[in-house]
């Protein structure tokens, strides 16, 4: 019975740290992921871009998001949440790394793709998070991971 007692704060305290970890993870990607949304005004002007290529690339790393959840959360299922978290996180930095070296309309629709990447981290990080909670638990978990967006 001590050895239950003993393991059940190691698992809380693991629990915890894998909360607070995805939690700021992802306010960091949703905070990349909507970067044109505060940018993209600068951008236009300074390309003299029409409303339909503005509409267009604000909504590109949405729509990217949204779509590479579908893989991200097969591969997060996989291959594990860590893993697959840290990875999108390397390629949406890069991406938007890139993005300051992005001067043409066309490059910057590519970095707003790669950009895109870090909204797939909602399914990654629900799917991971939900792991270290049992069911009863997991509502308050996944409302804790959800104020990543921020």
């Amino acid at each position: 019975m001590t050895a239950n007692l003993q393991a059940a704060p190691s698992q809380d305290s693991s629990s915890r740290q894998a909360l607070l970890i995805s939690t700021i993870a992802f306010t960091v990607c949703f905070a990349v992921w909507t970067i044109f949304s505060i940018i993209g005004v600068r951008i236009k002007q300074e390309l003299g871009l029409n409303e339909t290529e503005f509409g267009l690339l604000v909504g590109t790393p949405i729509l990217t998001g949204s779509l590479v959840r579908m893989v991200l959360g097969v591969w997060t299922d996989r291959y594990g949440g860590r893993l697959v978290y840290t990875m999108t996180m390397l390629a949406a930095a890069v991406a938007t790394f890139l993005l300051a070296f992005a001067h043409t309309y066309e490059q910057m629709l590519v970095a707003a793709l790669g950009v895109g990447l870090a909204g797939g981290s909602f399914a990654v990080g629900v799917a991971y998070v939900s792991r270290f909670f049992p069911a009863r638990k997991q509502g308050t978990a996944l409302g804790i991971f959800g104020v990543g967006n921020v």
